[in-house]
């Protein structure tokens, strides 16, 4: 039944054989409560929404019926990190309904839980913790916690409050280095995107790096990679005022970063423009989308980085819209592991 559910393709495809699948599923009562969680590990985003409601059903139909839901094998299951951490937190959310106790056992140990989902309401509990210290005006012992919770922190307004409690505490907090953004670049600019045509040229930069090297640009511009830092706290590169207010444009961004080791990484970057993220000479990413908004972490790609020297190229397309709000040409990018922290890399200066 679960293997028919997670055979559900694209545009409803299989959708009439899962559905059979579900309600047989469903039909089976407790007693599958956790095989169901299970297939949620490697089950695709349409078929792990199957899974999810078929959790539901069992376990509200369940508690209706007066039927007990195990609690402990729902626990085992959620302190398991070997399951997927949507997975574990569907199961820790049934397993609250059931016993009142299960957070307050649970959560202090999940500050450096794997998954994302589990991790945030860890550092959420905390929170409040720290907010009564800080409240009482108990200086150190709010440091104290505020510090440990930046480090478990992932998710950006949890880490922003951190980060500014601990300022009017007298710590300042390097948010562009605790995300792992990437401060430091060369830049190389502007190239033609006179109707688009730039985002699906291939410029030299992007069949090699050769920063001593003068590029014919647009409108036969001599070009040459010029070092920028951004002072933004979040990494945000301005490219209008690092090589011009212009349209139809292509700029670049190149940056080295050295790995103590061999490590898969995400790459995750932010703009209003259109992208295309290269890793080590490999193209990883590309959109082809121009002012629907720059947030944090809107773009990921993943990649591995060696040990020792990586190469990571960014490509930025400006179009020619005149209306106000599409003139802004900037990204961001930071390179964080699976659930958003920051990994061990450095950043070579000179390149």
């Amino acid at each position: 039944m679960i293997a028919r559910i997670k055979a559900v393709g694209r545009e409803g495809a299989g959708n009439v054989e899962a559905s059979a699948a579900w309600k047989e599923l469903v039909a089976k009562g407790p007693t599958v409560l956790l095989e169901v969680l299970a297939g949620l590990d490697d089950a695709s985003p349409a078929a792990a929404n199957w899974l999810r409601a078929a959790v539901d059903s069992i376990a509200d139909e369940a508690l209706a019926a007066g039927k007990a839901i195990p609690a402990a094998k729902l626990e085992a299951f959620v302190i398991d990190t070997r399951h997927a951490g949507h997975g574990r937190r569907l199961a820790y959310e049934w397993l609250n309904r059931v016993d009142a106790t299960a957070a307050e056992r649970l959560l202090p140990k999940m500050l450096d839980d794997p998954g994302s989902e589990l991790r945030r309401e860890a550092v959420a509990v905390q929170l409040k913790t720290a907010q009564k210290l800080f409240d009482a005006q108990d200086k150190k012992g709010a440091t104290g916690l505020y510090q440990k919770l930046l480090e478990a922190a992932r998710d950006r307004d949890q880490v922003q409050l951190i980060a500014e409690r601990l300022k009017t505490l007298g710590v300042e907090v390097d948010l562009a280095t605790r995300f792992g953004f990437v401060s430091d670049w060369m830049l190389l600019g502007p190239f033609d995107n006179t109707k688009g045509v730039g985002f699906n040229n291939v410029y030299p930069p992007e069949k090699a790096v050769v920063l001593g090297t003068t590029y014919v640009g647009k409108e036969n511009q001599k070009l040459r990679w010029f070092a920028h830092t951004t002072a933004d706290a979040y990494g945000v590169v301005d490219i209008n005022k690092a090589i011009g207010h212009l349209k139809g444009a292509v700029a670049y961004g190149y940056t080295v970063v050295l790995s103590p080791s061999e490590r898969p990484v995400e790459l995750r970057a932010g703009s209003n423009n259109a992208i295309r993220i290269f890793l080590n000479g490999k193209e990883v990413f590309f959109r082809e989308e121009y002012h629907h908004g720059m947030r944090m972490d809107q773009h990921l790609a993943k990649g591995v980085l060696k040990a020792g020297r990586n190469e990571i190229l960014i490509k930025v397309c400006q179009n020619e819209q005149t209306e106000e709000w599409a003139q802004r040409w900037s990204f961001q990018l930071r390179i964080c592991d699976a659930i958003g922290g920051p990994v061990p890399v450095s950043v070579v200066k000179g390149k």
